[in-house]
This record gives structure tokens, sequence and C-alpha cells, in this order.
């Protein structure tokens, strides 16, 4: 059984308290770890060994070296490619192909910031001849890194690359339901033989992030997970006024006109719903259909979800594999009656999958909710789970009415074969990301974040590095001459 310890100052140690919390498998619930369980005295450990590393050793390292860094763990990242999808799968439950794409697009993503780091010079500004002036970009500090439990060692790469490249210290702060890929990639970390305090972990509850968030010598706490604790974590950090960056999910509408290519449109709805069991911050649960095809669309839909294959992540012929907890699973339920009872339709699923290989586990069938109105809550909160919501709407203007009147504002799809249609939708909607014609990708060179309660800031991209940095004005003259002004 693998047994995780805190990383701190660049040494494994055991927790104050020596707590351990057990880590589950959500396919049988089967222990497969036992984590370290950190508290805010771990995290207060953590954080001076990054105040003392960051005002230390690691202030004098050059652009070239930190993305030779970067580079580097794009590179263990690939030799451990197959042990950390393993873990991935064994942690959240995701089909092992799913887990294998994660570990490509985290070495992607070292390798980008590695070359945007490695491009950074600053700007010199127009001055006078005898002045120089220049805009500089310098690191923020101390990051706090607390990461999700769905794509735990994605979205630690999305944080910790920058954050790294930029010339900060971190302390990151994985989900504790998902620890596991994030003390491997730890492992890896410990070869580059960084300055100590550079890179720290400490594992734990909600105190550890709570401590991140509080501490006056954490200069930015950036966080990925619900909107409960984002709100925690932002009521916190401003009243230090430390830096913030907060990803907390969405409500995606993905919107068919009757224009679409109906086949392509079918096939991506279930994609955008059911990849990695739905639980995904910008997954396409909320379906909105135009009215003329809108019956023969759901039952497209409901034709291909029996043949759904649920199992096992290791099996090759999986295709959904199990929610992460028994929380989720329970949440998830809840929101499907809360829908019936509201008037929605069950079309398939909303229960636990029969057979006695589903006996044990977070299992549930791929759910599809018809004649869903978009005054329900099932239509209005996130699921995060394999649920699709299917909604009617009649015109352009109520499609983008009703997309739009929720509180989030992640990402949204339009399925339209009329350019100009698309154009006029994709400037319209309140997200941030549209895709279309197509639903899920990202790509490290373009933003990720979103409008409204989705959050704060945007990860990925230049604006990803930018996040990091603070912005400095350098004027530096090279010739002062008095200037007479003053009781001359």
């Amino acid at each position: 059984m693998i047994k995780t310890q805190l990383y701190i100052d660049g040494q494994w140690q055991s927790p104050i308290e020596t707590a351990t919390r057990d880590i589950v498998n959500p396919a049988d619930e089967a222990v497969i770890a036992q984590a370290a369980e950190g508290t805010r005295a771990d995290a207060r450990r953590a954080i001076a060994a990054a105040r003392a590393a960051f005002d230390g050793p690691w202030r004098q390292t050059t652009i070239r070296e930190r993305a030779k860094i970067l580079n580097r763990i794009a590179d263990l990242v690939d030799r451990d490619a197959a042990e950390l999808a393993r873990l991935e799968s064994l942690n959240t439950g995701k089909t092992i192909t799913e887990s294998r794409t994660d570990m490509g697009d985290i070495a992607a993503t070292f390798r980008y910031f590695a070359g945007l780091v490695a491009s950074e010079s600053g700007a010199v500004n127009e001055a006078p001849h005898h002045v120089i002036s220049r805009t500089l970009r310098e690191p923020v500090g101390v990051c706090g890194l607390i990461t999700p439990w769905n794509y735990p060692l994605l979205q630690a790469a999305w944080k910790i690359a920058p954050a790294l490249g930029a010339g900060n210290t971190v302390i990151v702060k994985p989900s504790n339901l998902t620890p596991l890929t994030t003390w491997h990639f730890t492992r890896l970390i410990e070869e580059l033989d960084l300055p100590p305090g550079v890179f720290n972990l400490v594992t734990g509850g909600a105190e550890v992030g709570a401590e991140l968030a509080e501490s006056r010598d954490v200069d930015l706490v950036s966080f990925t997970g619900g909107a409960i604790a984002g709100e925690s974590i932002m009521k916190a950090a401003t009243g230090n006024f430390k830096r913030i960056g907060l990803e907390l999910g969405g409500k995606n509408p993905n919107i068919v006109f009757a224009d679409a290519d109906l086949d392509a449109a079918v096939d991506y709805a279930l994609n955008a719903a059911f990849f990695h069991a739905g639980q995904v911050c910008s997954a396409g649960s909320r379906l909105m259909v135009e009215s003329s095809i809108y019956d023969d669309f759901v039952a497209r839909l409901a034709a291909r979800l029996p043949r759904i294959v649920i199992g096992n992540g290791f099996h090759a012929e999986t295709q959904m594999g199990p929610v992460q907890s028994a929380q989720q699973h329970e949440k998830i339920l809840g929101m499907v009656q809360a829908g019936i009872a509201e008037g929605a339709r069950l079309v398939h699923g909303g229960k636990r999958p029969a057979g006695d290989v589903y006996a044990r586990g977070f299992w549930l069938e791929p759910t599809l909710l018809a004649d869903v109105r978009a005054d329900m809550r099932i239509a209005k909160e996130e699921i995060f789970g394999p649920v699709i919501t299917a909604e009617r709407f009649d015109s352009e203007e109520q499609a983008l009415r009703a997309a739009n009147d929720t509180p989030y504002g992640l990402a949204a799809a339009v399925w339209t074969r009329d350019l100009d249609k698309a154009n006029r939708m994709s400037r319209a909607l309140r997200f941030g990301t549209v895709w279309v014609n197509d639903y899920h990708p990202y790509f490290p060179e373009a933003p990720w974040g979103g409008y409204k309660a989705s959050g704060i800031g945007r990860e990925l991209a230049r604006v990803g590095l930018d996040e990091y940095t603070e912005l400095k004005h350098s004027y530096i003259n090279l010739a002062p001459k008095a200037m007479g002004w003053f009781g001359a």
C-alpha cells in the first residue's frame, strides 16, 4: 500500500500530528493508500520554507535556468507517464486512455511555459536619451496552489509551470481525495535538486487551504474547485490583500440549432456530458436543442446511452468509469430526483447499474433528463456527474437569453452551419470559452477561465504566466541634474 508524506523544505516529512487519511479506489472502495494529513501547523512550516527560498537562492536563478527546469520536468513526466496515468485512474476512476492523454497534456504545458519564459526580456520604453525606462515582470513571491480532485495533476501543472517559470516558490495542496499523482510528481521534482523550499507539498483538508489563504507570508493563492470553498478562499485572501486566482466551475450550455450536422452534434453531446463521467468543470451537461429537431435529437441520444460501456477504467473496452466519491454519488442522485420532482422526464439512467460488479464502488448509469425548463434547479446548478438535461428553444434570441441566465460563465458551445449565426452567438454568449461545432478542446496557448461566478483570472496562455508576476516600471536617470526649483 502506498504511504505518502509531506514534502517541506526539500525533505519528506510526517505531519506534526502524524495523522493519515485513507485513499480509496472509486471502482470498488478498496483502500489503495494512506496519505499524510497535514494541518495549519504543517502549512505554516511549508510557507516559512517557501518564504526563505524566495528571499534567498531562488531569486538568483535566471530565466534560462528556469526554462531549463520546466523542460526537465516535462521530460520526467514523459518518462513516468505510465505510472502517473495508472495512479490517476486508480485514484479518480477515469479510464486509462483519458489518464494517458492527461499526461501528454501535462508535459506539453510545461514545455509551453518553458518556451514562453525563455522569451521573456521586458520592454524598453521610449524616454529621453539620458534615461533607461523599462517595463519588467517580476515574480509575485510565495504562491499557494490548491487543486481539485477531478484532474489532480493536470490542474496542478496549469499552476506549477507558470509559477515556477516566473520565479516564484510554491506550496501545492492537492485535494484530500486524489493526492496520489501530485505525490508522485513531487518525487520527480526531488530529482531536480532545486534549492530547499522552492517546491513544497502539503496534503490535508480545508484547514491547509485556509492557512494558505490567510497567511500574510503567502503572496498569491490560486484555487480550482467548488464555489463555496472558493468564496471562503476569496474572503480570507482579501483580508490581507494577496493576489488571487479562482476557477470555480460552470453550468455550460451546449446549444444545437436545427441547421447543425446532427450526427456530429449528437456524438459530441455525449462526449461533452460523459467524458470522465461528467466530472469536468466545462462539461456540457445543459443541452439546449431547437424545438423543430428536439424530439429526434433526444431519441438519438436515448438510443446511444444503453450502449455506453461502464466499467473499470483499466479495461480496454470501458468508456466511462465511476464517479469519484460516495458524497458525489449521493449528490448526483439527489439532483436527478430533484429534476424529476420539478417535472423533468427521465429518459434513461438515474440509478446504479445492475449487476454484482457494480455492487461496490460509486457507479452511475449515464442519465438523460428531457423536457427540462430553464427555471429548474437542474438547469441552473452544476451537477458534476454523468447527466444530460435537455431543454427546448424556439429562437436564437430565446436560446441566448436562457444560456446567459446563469451565475456561471465558464464554457459554452454552439452547433450550426450558419457562420453568421455562429459569430453572433459566440460574441453574445458570456462565457470564457465558446466552441462552435466542437466541444472540450483546449490548448496551452489559449486562455482558460470564466466570467461571473466561474472565477477570477485566467490560466494557460500568456496571461496565465502574467498571473504569477508583478509589473514594475524601472526608471534610471543616467545624468541627473539639479532642478533648482525649491529654495534655489
